[in-house]
């Protein structure tokens, strides 16, 4: 009988909800109102790095707002947003890095969200960030260090995650 090494286990680091409007700076009002009722958190803008003149849009410019959730608000929201998706994603949405993202095109899928017609209809991306203890040495101040290659989250890992403690199934 071997024991499970407790630096393996996987957790949720946190899950970021994105609303991007690019050129519709109009309706950042109404998209920071529709995440302040969807996640009960103050939304954060968020600006462009730099000028992208395909897009229309200059360098520092607000182009969306964004959540992110970390503790007990975050799973609750989770559960909420994969219920939208019938607990349904795709391979594609895991990347290599142990993270994966999903999009609703409208915010009326998610249970207990009703019409308002000063939002309109909105979309949203959510993306959740996987890691593992001791995933802090990337992220200190002091003697930051690149996490080992054999400690890092695999595509394959977090598909089992994904699977066994979020009840996703792969499509």
């Amino acid at each position: 009988m071997t024991k499970e090494n407790p630096m393996k286990t996987i957790r949720i680091a946190k899950v970021i909800v994105n609303i991007g409007l690019g050129k519709n700076i109009k309706d950042i009002e109404k998209a920071t109102t529709l995440l302040e009722r969807l996640t009960n958190h103050k939304p954060v803008k968020t600006t462009s790095s730099r000028k992208a003149r395909t897009f229309g849009v200059g360098k520092n410019r607000t182009i969306g707002t964004k959540v992110t959730l970390r503790g007990k608000d975050k799973i609750e929201l989770l559960k909420k947003l994969l219920f939208a998706l019938d607990n349904e994603l795709s391979e594609k949405c895991f990347d290599n890095e142990g993270n994966f993202g999903f999009g609703l095109k409208e915010y009326l899928e998610i249970p207990g969200m009703k019409y308002d017609p000063a939002i309109g209809i909105m979309g949203m991306n959510i993306n959740i960030c996987l890691e593992r203890p001791g995933f802090r040495l990337k992220r200190r101040k002091v003697a930051q260090k690149k996490i080992p290659r054999s400690h890092r989250i695999s595509k394959e890992e977090s598909i089992e995650f994904a699977k066994k403690e979020l009840d996703i199934t792969i499509i």
